[in-house]
C-alpha cells in the first residue's frame, strides 16, 4: 500500500535532521528555565505533596491538608524531595516533568511503530509545548498527572508486545502515585488478563496499605478526602474543573440534570470502548483508542477533571498520525484541540476562571471524535509507508 504525494506520512517518519533536534531541545529547555525562574518550589501542585510529606515526617497527618488527594503511598514517594533545597526543586521538578512527558511520547511512538528519531518523534514534543496549552500548565504546576502521562504509553507498549503482566504492574505503580489510570483496568478486563488485572489492583493496595501503617490517621482519606472528591472540591477549585458535571451548572443547567447527562455520556464512551476492542482488528490503533476512550469517559464525570489530564490521551492519539486510519487523521480531532492553542483570544472566555469552558469543549468533542468515528482497519503489520523508510535505511547502511 503506497500513499499519494499528498500524504505526509512518509515525511513524518523519516529521520529528523540536527536542526529539528536543536529546535525541540531549545523549546523544551525554555519551558524548564521559564518555570524555574517563576516558581520557588518547582510548581504549586508538587509543592502540596512535598508539604504533606514534611508534615508526615514531623509526626502529623498528611490528610490534614484538604488539597492532598492522593493515596498514602504518594506521601512516601514524595519524602525524598524533602531532603532537597528549594533551589534544587525549582529546577529538578519542571525538568523531571518534561523528561517524563518526552518518555511517554517516545513510548507512544513505539506502540505505533514510529521511530523516535523520526521527524514526528523529534518535533512532536516541541509542537505540544508550543501549540498545546496543557503542556505548559502541567510543567509549571509540577502536577503528578505526569506519572499517568508517562505510565499509560509504557503500559500500552508492553501490552502491544504481549507483556500484559508487566503492563499491569506499570499501571499499578502509577495508581500508587496518583489514582488517575483506574479506568484502564477495564482494558485488562476486556482482554481477560486476570493476572495483569490483579497486579493493577494489588500493587497500589499493598503500597498504600503499607504506607498507611506508618501514618497517624490514615482513615481520614476515607472519611474526609473521598467525600471531598465526590462533592467536587470547594467553590474556588470548581472554577477550574473541565468535566460537564462542573461546567454545565455554571451555564445554568441544574445539577440533577448535568450529572445524569455526563454519566450517560461516560457510559456511552465505555460502551464505545468495548465495541472498539471487541470488533476492531488487533493492532496498535485498537489498543490505543480503547484505552483513550476509557480515560476520556472517566474525565467526563470525574471530580476533579483538569485541562492537563488531556496529556494522558492526546499524545497517544497524535503519535498514530502516520496511520491513515488513526483518530488523529479526523478533522474533529484537530477541531477539539483548537481551544487549547496558547495565545488565542476567545471572546468572554479570556479570564482564567472561564478557561474550563474551553477545556470542557475539548474534552467533549475529543471523546465524540474517537467514539463515533468508523476507523479504516489496517492489517496487523501496519502501513507499508512506515516500513519502507526502515528498509531504505537498511539498504543505505548495509
Amino acid at each position: 500500500m503506497r500513499t499519494g504525494k499528498s500524504d505526509i506520512s512518509g515525511w513524518l517518519v523519516r529521520r529528523a535532521s540536527w536542526h529539528a533536534w536543536a529546535v525541540s531541545c531549545v523549546v523544551l529547555c525554555a519551558h524548564v528555565v521559564g518555570v524555574a525562574r517563576a516558581s520557588s518550589a518547582g510548581g504549586m501542585d508538587n509543592a502540596i505533596v512535598v508539604r504533606v510529606a514534611r508534615t508526615w515526617l514531623a509526626g502529623g497527618s498528611p490528610y490534614a491538608d484538604r488539597h492532598f488527594l492522593y493515596l498514602p503511598s504518594a506521601v512516601l514517594a514524595a519524602a525524598p524531595q524533602t531532603l532537597l533545597p528549594a533551589s534544587a526543586l525549582r529546577v529538578l521538578v519542571p525538568l523531571t516533568v518534561t523528561v517524563l512527558l518526552v518518555a511517554g511520547w517516545a513510548c507512544a511512538l513505539r506502540i505505533h511503530g514510529v521511530p523516535w528519531r523520526s521527524r514526528l518523534g523529534v518535533l512532536g514534543p516541541a509542537g505540544l509545548a508550543l501549540g498545546f496549552a496543557p503542556f505548559g500548565h502541567l510543567v509549571s504546576l509540577g502536577n503528578w498527572t505526569v506519572t499517568a502521562a508517562a505510565a499509560l504509553p509504557l503500559a500500552l507498549l508492553l501490552a502491544a508486545r504481549e507483556r500484559w503482566g508487566w503492563a499491569g504492574v506499570v499501571v499499578g505503580v502509577a495508581l500508587a502515585l496518583k489514582p488517575l489510570l483506574a479506568p484502564v483496568a477495564l482494558l485488562f478486563l476486556f482482554e481477560r488478563r486476570w493476572r495483569a488485572l490483579a497486579a493493577v489492583v494489588l500493587v497500589p493496595a499493598l503500597a498504600s496499605g503499607g504506607a498507611a501503617l506508618l501514618m497517624p490517621d490514615p482513615a481520614v482519606f476515607v472519611t474526609r478526602t473521598l467525600p471531598f472528591l465526590l462533592r467536587g472540591h470547594d467553590r474556588f477549585v470548581r472554577l477550574y474543573e473541565a468535566s460537564p458535571v462542573a461546567v454545565l451548572p455554571r451555564l445554568g443547567v441544574p445539577s440533577w440534570v448535568a450529572v445524569p447527562l455526563a454519566g450517560a455520556a461516560a457510559a456511552a464512551g465505555v460502551v464505545a470502548a468495548y465495541r472498539r476492542w471487541s470488533r476492531g482488528v488487533p493492532g496498535p490503533l485498537r489498543l490505543v483508542e480503547t484505552a483513550v476512550l476509557l480515560m476520556l469517559s472517566a474525565f467526563l464525570v470525574s471530580r476533579p477533571s483538569y485541562d492537563h489530564y488531556l496529556l494522558v490521551v492526546v499524545p497517544l492519539l497524535l503519535a498514530g498520525l502516520p496511520y491513515p486510519g488513526s483518530a488523529a487523521r479526523e478533522p474533529w480531532f484537530w477541531l477539539a484541540l483548537v481551544p487549547q492553542v496558547p495565545g488565542a483570544d476567545w471572546p468572554w472566555l479570556e479570564p482564567v476562571t472561564r478557561r474550563s469552558f474551553r477545556d470542557c469543549f475539548t474534552l467533549c468533542v475529543l471523546t465524540a471524535s474517537v467514539a463515533l468515528r468508523r476507523p479504516r482497519h489496517l492489517p496487523l503489520g501496519g502501513p507499508d509507508h512506515l516500513v519502507a523508510p526502515r528498509q531504505e535505511r537498511r539498504a543505505t547502511t548495509g
